[in-house]
């Protein structure tokens, strides 16, 4: 603690000085913001770790010729190519010699009867980011189940997420009641599991709480650990799992499942014949149609506010180190360019810290408030009838 002052001024000057030795700033150098955010946000068939650094993931697909398996890495990269005409341009070239500008990476791998297969740009009208199969003249999407960057850090999320459980689970299975309580990482899970179920889904649920409480721990334990796994800059980490709407999407369709097929014969009559003036039920069926309506306004809620969120987290703290970026290219004057590049790096890095914690704290509200709507909504709908 003595030097911890001097070690983060150090670190400070470091990444203020390791920009400025690296390129040139004599000249204006646009910054592609909307490239650096939806790269991170949307999902891929690489995982991108740093400059040349690449992760190529499995590519599984059947096209028009049948099934095929190979590296994601048999897509051409972008960059600087020479035309037909001599010029240099930004593209690729396909197996035909073809130079492709419009953003598209075709396939350059060994097995020519997929040569007819690319990869669409981000800023595609229809298909962003997918594979592609041009027949006939026509972009046809082949059946596609890739393992792409989200795909993978799903994975990885269940496996953590399985060790997160089964330890503690292991010690409670070796172990009496009566045995002292354990320590270390198996009496944190303890500790956090017991919170979220005393705490959460038992003063939510009652006396129902035992047979809800797997699913609802299964949904607190993986949107916050897929939350933190999403702030580490670095694989394993990295991903943006819950800020991809078909991970949220399904996540808040099966608690709409669950809410709707256990519901008692009270809650669907209160729904369709609810206890209000019949002028509001005949002939129009003014309030039966507002209750129906609520029956999927709450899913859509939780679907939206975790997705939403998370998404915006990312985004403000990429935006946050593109400054840095941004700054260092502003002018056309070198030096002006070193001192606003030089300034903004201290203010970026010490935002960017400040939304890395917060997103710690938004990572773990999410995964409550999620936890505990989806406890609520199932609540209500083992509605009983009144005694009279």
């Amino acid at each position: 603690m003595k030097y911890i002052k001097q070690l983060l001024l150090i670190v400070m000057l470091a990444l203020v000085a390791a920009p400025v030795g690296a390129h040139d700033f004599s000249k204006k150098q646009p910054v592609d913001v909307k490239n650096i955010l939806w790269g991170h946000i949307k999902d891929s068939y690489q995982w991108h770790v740093t400059g040349p650094v690449i992760i190529n993931l499995p590519v599984i697909i059947k096209t028009t010729t049948g099934w095929h398996v190979f590296s994601s890495g048999n897509f051409a990269e972008l960059g600087d190519v020479k035309g037909k005409d001599g010029n240099i341009v930004k593209g690729a070239k396909d197996l035909d010699g073809n130079v492709i500008t419009n953003g598209d990476r075709p396939y350059v791998g060994p097995d020519a009867s997929l040569k007819n297969l690319v990869i669409k740009s981000g800023d595609a009208k229809a298909y962003p980011n997918k594979i592609v199969e041009k027949v006939d003249g026509k972009e046809v999407r082949p059946v596609d189940i890739s393992i792409t960057k989200t795909v993978c850090v799903l994975f990885i999320d269940a496996i953590l997420l399985l060790i997160c459980v089964l330890v503690p689970a292991r010690w409670c299975k070796c172990h009496k009641v009566s045995d002292p309580a354990p320590k270390g990482f198996t009496g944190l899970m303890h500790m956090f599991i017991m919170n979220i179920y005393d705490d959460v889904i038992k003063a939510c649920m009652g006396d129902e709480a035992p047979k809800y409480a797997p699913w609802l721990l299964t949904c607190f334990f993986f949107i916050f650990l897929a939350n933190l796994m999403g702030i580490v800059p670095f694989p394993p980490g990295g991903g943006n799992l819950t800020g991809n709407i078909a991970c949220t999407f399904f996540l808040g369709v099966t608690t709409f499942l669950i809410t709707n097929f256990t519901g008692t014969k009270a809650y669907w009559k209160d729904i369709f014949w609810p206890e209000v003036p019949m002028w509001l039920k005949v002939p129009v069926p003014l309030m039966p149609f507002i209750e129906l309506f609520g029956i999927f306004t709450k899913p859509l809620a939780l679907i939206i506010r975790l997705f939403a969120n998370m998404m915006a987290g990312h985004a403000i703290a990429l935006s946050f180190a593109a400054i840095i970026f941004i700054m260092f290219g502003v002018a056309d004057s070198a030096i002006a360019n070193i001192i606003a590049g030089s300034s903004m790096t201290v203010v970026s890095v010490a935002m960017s810290v400040f939304m890395m914690l917060l997103e710690v704290l938004v990572s773990y509200i999410q995964a409550l408030v999620f936890t505990m709507l989806s406890a609520v909504f199932i609540s209500l709908a083992h509605v009983h009838p009144e005694k009279a």
